[in-house]
């Protein structure tokens, strides 16, 4: 039987909802703005407590807009979609207002209930104020204690949609049987596989993102998943081998453990992603692979997107409790990736795959437990 997921009561979601309201508009305030338009799947599903505000999941693109005032809170829709936002995800008892224009000809209402205003928009080309995209990242990104619990749910179904597609793998499978395992895996547990890459064999040494292809396996294969349950996303990587490990890769992918193991020990407050990118930078070096960094980026925040930031040379980002992370060193042939989340007492990792081995990688923070390659017999 697969592994089904609680269900928040409406009482939660609506002290997270009014709690988002009013940093929204304290937002506002800020910008001296009378509206803010959302209009993202991320910020529409940040606003509403994890409400599934998608339809076309290739486009960032919501189903419907949310307009935030001073004193209300508007879902601009249309008939096709009012249904289910009021039906199943009660958006109405969350305290939205709803305006329901026919889909031809939607646009009046928000010029209506606007005229005259200073609104700003998650897209600015909406709006007619201020760029408010990177504050409504930082609001989207530091969880409340509900989506804390919210994202451990989706972390523990996507590591079990992990454990299962991983452990169906068979030498002679494609890439792409192997890809739909684990979105298989990934719906039955009710979440979105919002990324799947695969890679098998030689790809792995070539490709740090592998899409899925035709080829079939042979020794070696790599799956990478980014799981969005309630809005939140989950991002983890296992590979699997068959027959005993050449041991070149073995040293391979222990060089990448310990350079993750770093990453998450030094993840700290206070910390910007420039320091966490130099922090990578010297990890690499450490492991004579200097260069690596340039190949691949390193992982950033992580939250109603798969990166939220990044960390880079410049990045200003400061790490706070309650801000979860994904780190995704790699090198050709190996990554290592899981969600973290930091709490006040450290970094928890959220996503660890039952039964899988690990190695035990010792830092300064204690030991830290990555994730080794699953060997099966050949």
């Amino acid at each position: 039987m697969s592994e089904q997921a609680p269900e928040e009561t409406l009482t939660i979601r609506l002290a997270e909802v009014a709690a988002k309201l009013e940093a929204m508009r304290g937002l506002m305030a800020r910008h001296g703005l009378d509206a803010a338009l959302l209009t993202s799947i991320a910020d529409t599903a940040w606003l509403t407590a994890g409400a599934a505000t998608y339809v076309n999941e290739s486009v960032d693109e919501a189903a419907f807009s949310i307009l935030v005032t001073t004193t209300d809170a508007y879902i601009l829709t249309d008939p096709i979609e009012e249904p289910r936002l009021r039906d199943e995800e009660r958006l109405d008892k969350l305290g939205f207002t709803f305006v329901v224009e026919p889909w031809h000809s939607r646009g009046p209402a928000l010029e209506r209930l606007t005229r005259g205003w200073r609104m700003a928009s998650d897209h600015p080309e909406d709006g007619r104020g201020g760029d408010i995209r990177r504050e409504l990242v930082r609001l989207r990104a530091t969880l409340t204690s509900g989506e804390q619990d919210r994202l451990r749910v989706g972390a523990r179904l996507a590591a079990a949609a992990m454990r299962e597609a991983a452990l169906s793998v068979r030498t002679g499978m494609t890439e792409h049987e192997v890809a739909a395992s684990l979105m298989t895996a990934s719906r039955r547990r009710g979440g979105a596989p919002i990324v799947t890459l695969v890679g098998s064999d030689e790809r792995i040494f070539r490709y740090r993102h592998p899409l899925p292809t035709a080829k079939t396996v042979e020794r070696y294969v790599m799956l990478v998943l980014c799981f969005r349950y309630r809005g939140l996303v989950t991002a983890l990587t296992r590979s699997v081998h068959f027959g005993a490990l050449p041991d070149n890769l073995l040293e391979t992918a222990r060089a990448v453990a310990r350079i993750d193991a770093r990453m998450i020990a030094g993840t700290h407050p206070g910390r910007s992603l420039a320091e966490m990118f130099a922090l990578a930078r010297q990890a690499y070096a450490d492991e004579g692979q200097a260069d690596a960094i340039e190949r691949h980026h390193q992982g950033g925040p992580i939250a109603y997107l798969a990166r939220e930031a990044l960390a880079t040379p410049a990045g200003d980002w400061r790490i706070e409790p309650g801000q979860a992370f994904a780190w995704n060193p790699s090198l050709g042939g190996a990554k290592s990736e899981d969600t973290i989340l930091l709490t006040d007492d450290g970094a928890e990792t959220l996503s660890m795959v039952d039964g899988w081995p690990v190695w035990r990688v010792e830092t300064p923070a204690g030991p830290i437990e990555r994730p080794a390659i699953l060997t099966h017999p050949e």
